[in-house]
């Protein structure tokens, strides 16, 4: 269609809504109104593979306020339709009762991270040496230094 001239036709006998398009100097005749349908199909069906983020939090109880904490962080995380639909189902199952924290949390440890349970502190990272090991470096770069000149 970009490089091209379209025009719409409507049929009035088959009561169907027609479209010549010129793709590359080719006539492609296109029934608009069967695409449409087609095109909402497929959008349902890609709304249905892509599940949501439920929004669900109740900041009063700290339980369950950390619990979703934890689904949205790792519903963000994840991509795969599958994982977010199983996750969906477990915070759903513990906002309704249904199973306890702790199986919540078993539930969706698989989808977690292992790189949020790395807590710098502040802390200094240091490197440590032998007095050797140093003395070998400086006395290396202290020759590389002296016959670079």
């Amino acid at each position: 269609m970009a490089s091209g001239m379209v025009w719409g036709l409507r049929c009035f006998q088959f009561s169907k809504c027609w479209c010549a398009v010129f793709i590359k100097g080719n006539c492609v005749n296109v029934d608009y109104c069967k695409a449409w349908k087609i095109m909402a199909e497929e959008s349902k069906d890609a709304e249905s593979v892509s599940p949501e983020k439920l929004l669900i939090d109740n900041p009063s109880s700290f339980q369950f306020h950390a619990a979703y904490l934890a689904y949205s962080d790792s519903f963000d995380r994840t991509s795969n339709p599958e994982s977010r639909k199983r996750l969906n189902e477990s915070i759903l199952a513990l906002q309704q009762g249904q199973i306890d924290f702790s199986t919540f949390y078993r539930n969706i440890s698989q989808f977690r991270s292992e790189d949020s349970f790395q807590h710098d502190y502040g802390r200094a990272v240091i490197k440590t040496q032998r007095k050797r090991e140093w003395r070998r470096k400086t006395q290396k770069h202290e020759r590389i230094v002296r016959h670079k000149k």
